[in-house]
């Protein structure tokens, strides 16, 4: 059972940033893909940023696209969230969890695996608070 868990949350005014880390264990497989999510309160959970583990191509919302980086470590057991020019509207709990899908995925399918809904390890969240 993969175990995540986040750190680097806070509160910062608006044009600040922050680093999230997420750090996981217990890997028995490798994700294809592994992703940042954000729900704030009264809103549904969103997909903000996911990387494909095996080579580290990237995809991210519109809402973050230039602002958020998502990038993972060497030894690809950390996930990182860089977040620059930081919104007000970007307050929200920020996951990080792990994809279903095990092993490589063909090009032609990659977006769509990690776009999708079917992650099935998640960490406890990490707050994020961006004031005007």
């Amino acid at each position: 059972q993969v175990q995540l868990v986040e750190s680097g949350g806070g509160s910062v005014q608006a044009g600040g940033s922050l680093r999230l880390s997420c750090v996981a264990s217990g890997y028995t497989s490798r994700s294809a893909c592994m992703g940042w999510f954000r729900q704030a309160p009264g809103k549904e959970r969103e997909r903000v940023a996911a990387i494909y583990t095996y080579n580290g191509d990237t995809y991210y919302a519109d809402s973050v696209k230039g602002r958020f980086t998502i990038s993972q470590g060497l030894a690809d057991a950390t996930l990182y969230l860089q977040m620059n020019f930081l919104k007000p509207e970007d307050t929200a709990m920020y996951f990080c969890a792990t994809h279903s899908r095990v092993g490589h995925v063909p090009v032609r399918d990659r977006l769509a695996v990690c776009a999708s809904s079917e992650y099935a390890s998640w960490g406890p969240g990490t707050q994020v608070t961006v004031s005007s």
